[in-house]
Parts: structure tokens; C-alpha cells; sequence
């Protein structure tokens, strides 16, 4: 009998097992760092074609008004105007959408339900063109009450924002007006409270917070000539976008093709629909590719916002610090149309207790229909707005008892194995007490730092740096009326997405040799909206294939859905669908190897294989082959879905239930200077100690840490879109709707745990969301400290702070 000869690597490296490098652990830069800070990465607003047109919008001056008449026809008389469509142009009978609820006009039909509706689009051969065109659209209104406030929307007689409401929700609520209501009851409180020495009740408002995107709305429909479109866009969640698109332009999914292009920061803003169908509609309509670009005023319009909320809480507790009850009800404004209010009411029923080990409560939290703009997805999802105002109490009864705010809270600290309001045991580290002893422990930064060695005044304090005093360079205070406050707060945020969802990502990786190299190319749907998902999942492909070269696939819809940029889940669900595959692609090289060469070394038969530095390792580190070898001219493509472990829907009449996958923890101490005078507050320092499971990419967590306190501190202090009792917008604009700048934050040192989630991939948790829940109620309780006002309401501006409001 003949056999074959013997097949031995030729470039068999004896040894001990090479090093990874860029793999999980490391801070390994961005791939589109250097791009972003020249100027030179090209984002959606970019992008070109050489016949193009240009879409605008035509919007509803009011907050809320029937349509009586509109009649396009001088517009379409503008020379170079193209197509001028309205809700009678629409190709189908679907002319609504929604991520949840299909509620959203694509354009307004009979009626406007709020500021800056759409109700006409212009197609031209030039964006100013197709304003012009846009303004000489004639439609009569007629006014209509405007639902603003709880008070308003529950009236007796009050009007139906949507009175035809079919969906799963509406059966279940008290008024048509509330879109969606969920108690959340444990224990006796009537119990609790009798035992309570010290009971503390609080009311708190917050405003509506915007993303502040910087990239605005855009994208680029081109007809292709299968009759269908391909759409290049800025968007957080591809195949909702496709999911919505596809039945109101009438056409199959697989005849609309969408790519993302460069995305200018979403925070939740981009996860519902803004300009796809309308461009998409322009372009099938003239056959040409089309081109839509909000400016800024726009994009106020364009876009989901957060809710504004009241919320009004109870705490009881012993005269030795212990909590004996809590209940509250919220209440968010939804806006004209549902987004994702539903899962927002969800998130703030069920964290509404803060990280903090309670038995007895009564919770409600609901979400209104109004005219107010449309509010949805925002960075913490109906967490922050609870964390404001629980954290206000734990201040409240802490100053009650006599007790350090953190010590306060640590006697009540949540931990593992505890139970949650919704009866969910925590089955993770809960690390709620330490991570408040290591803000707290940090040393304070020095008083008065706006003093300096250099120069000096005629009373000889020296110098002054005005740029550290509240008021920076306008020079309206040299120190004098200046206070110091230091305030702590704590939250606690979900991961993924929620109660029941089926909450998954898909993922495809192709591993073969390139210029002699082992290169692996990684294709998922995942939108890079700045969270670092493109660096993340290239330093998993690297560690779990132990190739140095990944090349990333441009996110597309020709792969399977990867869910949505948010929640905080894309690292754990589209990163842990990535090694999911990667663990397939490893298991067909291993294969490979042992038929091409596992007579040649014992080794092969063995268990605990690896592939690290671009070589078949053994258990013990000795090197079999090189993937070069192994792979020869044979390319390994897998492709294949992956599931976090289930949840389940709360209970709607009680809200037991396991809604979350996983929870996550932050802590901030922040250190302000208030000028009590002038009511300007000055961020010394904003510090946070935050448990982040295993951090993949430390310089990436610390930067998701930071910019979620950025964001936090924005809405204490200056962020706020505001309306008036019509419904109107009256500030959209950088001008008047403030966010901080890099003179306005702070110094932010940043503390990582890592104490694994057994049940993640790596042991990781979420991060992008948990420091925006407790930065803000940290500098708000700082101020309070400042000034001794109870301060209920944030932002806090400084007519708040003098008393002139």
C-alpha cells in the first residue's frame, strides 16, 4: 500500500508562544483618530455624485394645527426645482413608521402634531434651490389646542393626540394620551413606612437634553437599476432603518441597499428615521441620486430628544440609616409621536430606585402623549432622569439622619446577589460601596486655585488666573462671592437591550493570506457612531485568530443585523457575536491543520490549540505551524448570529420580572466654585469610579467615561431645548441651546474596576452609559452644598442660584 508523504510546515517557528499584539487589553489608537482630528475623514454630509439633486424639507410652523389646503404649485415654477411631493405622492397605503409603534407621518397629511413636523419635500439642483422652492409652498393651517403638560394631556375633554391607537399598549392604559404606563410593586409599604423615623418627599423636574450630534442628518439615495435604491447614511441601527423604509416605498428589503457612511456622533438621536424615506422617495420619484443635509436649526427638528420628566419621590428610613421604603411617580413627556417611550418608561420604572437594596416599593412611571417635539432614545435611557432625583433624596435623608452622603449610601449599597425592585437578583459584582469610597477617598483639589504666585494686587494675594473662576476671562469676579461645594451621587444603568427583546448580532469573518500574511476581514452591521466599535472588534478578531492584520468591512445591510448602536450593548453583543465566529473560523483552521499536517507532530493531536502571532500554538506554547502554512490558498469565511441570555417582560401590573442582561455602576465626585453674586458655577473637578467588568481598550473606556460625564454635566447646568406654552421651539441653535466646550469641563481623573461579569464576553460590562447618570446629580448636589438651595430642577441656571427666576 502506498502512503502519502508526510506534509511538514515549512515555516515552522520552534519557540515559545509569540506574543499577541493589538489585541484585547490594550489601548490600540482609533483607526479613524488621525482622520477625524486633520479634517480629512469624509462623514455622511460629504458624500457626492456627480448628477445629484438636493432634498429639503418643508415644516410645520405649528405645534399642533389641521391642514387645511396645500398647494405646491408655485414651487414647483422655480426653475431648476425637479419634484415637489406631499402625502398624496407617497407610492403605498403604509405612510407612517416607527422603531415600536408605527405612529410617525412620513409627511403630514390632515393634521401637524408638533413644531417642525414634515409636510412637503423639494427635490432641485441646488440646496438653496430647494429651500427657496420649499418656502413658496402654500399651506393653510388651522389652529388646534395644544396638548403641553400632564395637566393638559388628562383634561376631561381633552384633545386625542392619537385617538385611533391600535396598538399593544393602548388596552392597558387609563387615557389614550398616556402612551404607556408600568407599575412596579415589592413588599408592604404601608408596613415600611409606619417603621420609617425619618421620611423625606421631594419633587424634581428635568429638562429636555439634545444629543448635539455635530454631525447633522444626511445621506445619499441613489436609483439603481433593479428599480430599487442604495442609501448612504448616517444612522445608529441599519436594519431598523431598512425594516421601516421597506413597506412605505413599497419595495422588497433586498431592493434597498443600506451602507453607513461617516456618522458626527449619535447618542441616541440617529435610532430613529430622519431623512432616509424622504430622500429615498426623491430620488425613485426623478430617477436621479439625491442628497439631503440638515443645517442646524433642522436637525433640532430632525431628531428624537430626551424627555423632559416630573418625578415626585418618598424615602423612609431608620434613625440607624436604613431604608425602609421608596415610591414615586414619573413622568415623561413623550412628545407628539412614541419612538421608544415604551422602553424608556421600562427603564425608568425599573432602575427608578437607584443602585441602593430596598424591599418595599410602589413605582409608577408613564410616558405622555403631547405636542412637545417627539422625545426618544438619549444616552441613559430613562435612567438619568430617575438617578437626578433618587440621588437628591439619598442627599435629603442623609442631612435628615445626620449622616455623610456616602456613608449614607453605602449602609444601603446594592450587591450581589440582592434583590431589585423588580424581584431580578443581581447575579454580577455590584461593587456600589467601593466605588463610592474611591471617589470619596481622593484628595480634594487645592482651595482657591485661581490664585496664583505671580503678580500681586495692592492687597498682596498675588495674582489672579481668571480662567479658573466662575465667569472665566470676563473678568466678573476676582474670588470675591466665590464658594466651594463638593457633592457625590451614584447610578445605575442596564446593558442591551431589554424585557424580552430578542437582542442580537451577526457577524461574518473571512480568514485567508495576503501577501504572505494571515489577514482576517471582519463584515457586521454595526454603526460606528464614535463608541470605538471599530477598534474594539479588530483587537477581538486579532486575539481570538492571533493574526496582526484585520481589515473591517464597511457596515452594510448585505450582512445580518447587528441591533443598535446603544444601550451600551454593541461591545458586549456585536463584539461577543465576533468571537463568537472567530471561534468557528479557529475550529476550521485547527481541522485544516491536522489533516495537512498533524502526522508530523504529535502536538496536533492535542487538546487546547491556539492561534496566536500568526501560529498554531499548543497548550504549552510550542508553535506547530503558521497560519500561512495551515491556510495555504484555502479562504475560511463563517458567518453566524449571537444571543446574550434571555430576558423577559415586566409584569404590567406589578413589574416583576428579569428585564436586564446586565447591570452597570458609576460614581462621581464633583468639586465646584459658585459665584453666589452673579449665580455662575465654575466645574473644578469631576471624578468618576466606574466598574467596567474588563476594559478592552482602556484610552477608549476612559474616553466613553468621560464623554458620558461631559454629557451629564451639560444637562445640570446649561443644556435645555425650550418651548413655550404653544409647543414651540424657541432655542434651536448653538447659539442658544449651550453645550459644554473645552473650557468648561473639568479635570476628570477616571478609576477602573474590572471585576468580571462571568456572564459576558471577557467578563466585560457596557460603559458608553453609566457616567452620564450620576456626573449630573454630583454637580447639582456640589452647587447645593455651595449655596444651601434644595435646587429640584435641572439645568440650573443662574437665575435659579440668585433668586431672580
Amino acid at each position: 500500500m502506498r502512503t502519502a508523504p508526510v506534509r511538514v510546515p515549512t515555516r515552522l517557528t520552534q519557540g515559545s508562544d509569540p506574543a499577541a499584539r493589538g489585541g484585547i487589553g490594550e489601548s490600540t489608537p482609533r483607526p479613524d483618530g488621525t482622520l477625524k482630528v486633520t479634517g480629512e475623514f469624509a462623514y455622511s454630509s460629504d458624500l457626492w455624485h456627480e448628477d445629484m439633486l438636493w432634498g429639503a424639507t418643508l415644516r410645520s410652523p405649528h405645534a399642533h394645527a389641521g391642514i387645511r389646503s396645500l398647494d405646491i404649485a408655485e414651487a414647483l415654477r422655480v426653475p431648476g426645482v425637479h419634484a415637489v411631493l406631499t402625502h398624496d405622492d407617497l407610492p403605498t397605503p403604509v405612510t407612517t413608521y416607527g422603531l415600536e409603534i408605527s405612529d410617525t407621518p412620513v409627511l403630514a397629511r390632515d393634521r401637524v402634531r408638533h413644531h417642525g413636523e414634515p409636510v412637503a419635500l423639494v427635490a432641485a439642483d441646488h440646496p438653496e434651490t430647494a429651500r427657496r422652492a420649499a418656502a413658496r409652498i402654500r399651506v393653510e393651517y388651522a389652529a388646534l389646542p395644544v396638548v403641553h403638560d400632564e395637566a393638559s394631556a388628562l383634561a376631561p375633554g381633552a384633545p386625542l393626540l392619537h385617538p385611533d391607537r391600535t396598538d399593544h399598549y393602548a388596552r392597558r392604559v387609563p387615557h389614550p394620551n398616556i402612551l404607556h404606563r408600568q407599575p412596579v410593586l415589592r413588599g408592604d409599604v404601608a408596613a415600611a413606612r409606619a417603621r420609617a423615623d425619618v421620611i423625606v418627599t421631594g419633587e424634581y423636574r428635568i429638562g429636555m437634553q439634545d444629543q448635539a450630534f455635530l454631525g447633522p442628518e444626511s445621506g445619499l439615495a441613489v436609483p439603481a437599476a433593479d428599480g430599487g435604491v442604495d442609501l448612504y447614511l448616517a444612522t445608529q441601527w441599519l436594519h431598523a432603518d431598512l425594516r421601516q423604509m421597506a413597506p412605505v416605498l413599497g419595495l422588497p428589503e433586498d431592493r434597498i441597499r443600506l451602507t453607513l457612511s461617516g456618522v458626527g456622533g449619535a447618542f441616541g438621536g440617529r435610532e430613529d428615521l430622519s431623512m432616509q424615506i424622504h430622500a429615498c422617495l426623491l430620488a425613485l420619484h426623478t430617477g436621479r441620486p439625491v442628497k439631503m443635509v440638515y443645517h442646524r436649526e433642522e436637525s433640532f427638528f430632525g431628531h428624537v430628544h430626551r424627555h423632559p420628566a416630573r418625578l415626585r419621590y418618598e424615602h423612609g428610613a431608620t434613625r440607624d440609616g436604613r431604608l425602609t421604603h421608596m415610591t414615586c411617580r414619573i413622568v415623561l413627556d413623550g412628545g407628539a409621536y412614541a419612538s421608544t417611550s415604551a422602553a424608556v418608561v421600562g427603564n425608568a420604572a425599573s432602575l427608578s430606585l437607584g443602585p441602593y437594596a430596598v424591599d418595599n416599593v410602589e413605582i409608577e412611571a408613564l410616558a405622555l402623549y403631547t405636542n412637545n417635539p417627539p422625545c426618544g432614545a438619549m444616552r441613559g435611557f430613562g435612567a438619568v432622569q430617575a438617578c437626578f432625583a433618587y440621588e437628591a433624596q439619598m442627599d435629603r435623608v442623609a442631612a435628615a439622619l445626620g449622616l455623610h452622603p456616602v456613608e449614607f449610601r453605602q449602609r444601603n449599597a446594592l450587591s450581589r446577589g440582592a434583590l431589585m425592585p423588580t424581584g431580578q437578583r443581581v447575579d454580577a459584582p455590584a461593587p456600589v460601596a467601593e466605588l463610592l469610597r474611591r471617589v470619596r477617598d481622593r484628595p480634594l483639589p487645592p482651595e482657591r486655585p485661581w490664585q496664583t504666585a505671580s503678580g500681586g494686587g495692592e492687597d498682596g494675594t498675588g495674582g489672579v488666573d481668571l480662567r479658573e473662576l466662575p465667569g472665566g476671562v470676563s473678568n466678573t469676579t476676582h474670588g470675591e462671592g466665590v464658594v466651594r461645594g463638593v457633592g457625590y451621587a451614584v447610578g445605575i444603568k442596564n446593558v442591551g437591550f431589554s424585557e424580552g427583546f430578542d437582542d442580537y448580532s451577526t457577524a461574518r469573518v473571512r480568514l485567508e493570506v495576503a501577501g504572505g500574511e494571515p489577514v482576517a476581514v471582519v463584515h457586521t452591521a454595526m454603526a460606528e457612531v464614535g463608541q470605538g466599535g471599530v477598534t474594539v472588534h479588530a483587537q477581538i478578531a486579532r486575539t481570538e485568530l492571533g493574526v496582526t492584520q484585520v481589515a473591517l468591512h464597511p457596515a452594510d445591510t448585505r450582512v445580518g443585523s447587528a441591533g443598535s448602536t446603544s444601550a451600551s450593548r454593541q461591545t458586549y453583543v456585536t463584539g461577543g457575536a465576533i468571537r463568537h465566529v472567530c471561534g468557528l473560523v479557529r475550529e476550521r483552521v485547527l481541522e485544516l491543520g491536522r489533516e495537512r499536517f498533524g502526522a508530523a507532530h504529535p502536538g496536533w493531536a492535542g487538546d487546547g490549540l491556539r492561534l496566536a502571532g500568526g501560529k498554531v500554538v499548543t497548550a504549552g506554547g510550542e508553535v506547530l505551524a503558521a497560519l500561512a502554512d495551515v491556510l495555504g490558498g484555502e479562504a475560511i469565511e463563517r458567518e453566524s448570529e449571537w444571543r446574550h441570555r434571555p430576558t423577559r417582560p415586566f409584569d404590567p401590573h406589578t413589574g416583576q420580572g428579569d428585564g436586564h442582561v446586565q447591570y452597570s455602576f458609576a460614581a462621581h465626585r464633583a468639586v465646584v466654585e459658585v459665584d453666589t453674586e452673579l449665580g455662575l458655577v465654575k466645574l473644578v473637578e469631576l471624578a468618576c469610579a466606574q466598574d467596567v467588568g474588563r476594559a478592552l481598550n482602556p484610552l477608549s473606556v476612559t474616553g466613553q467615561i468621560q464623554g458620558g460625564t461631559v454629557q451629564g454635566m451639560g444637562l445640570a447646568v446649561m443644556e435645555e431645548i425650550r418651548t413655550d406654552a404653544q409647543g414651540l421651539v424657541r432655542n434651536p441653535s448653538f447659539t442658544d441651546y449651550l453645550i459644554p466646550t473645552v473650557l468648561d469641563t473639568p479635570a476628570i481623573p477616571v478609576e477602573m474596576l474590572e471585576l468580571a461579569d462571568e456572564h459576558a464576553p471577557y467578563g466585560l460590562r457596557g460603559v458608553g452609559e453609566a457616567p452620564t447618570l450620576s456626573a449630573g446629580p454630583a454637580v447639582v448636589a456640589a452647587i447645593r452644598q455651595a449655596t444651601g438651595l434644595a435646587l429640584h430642577r435641572v439645568p440650573v441656571r443662574p437665575e435659579h442660584l440668585t433668586g431672580t427666576d
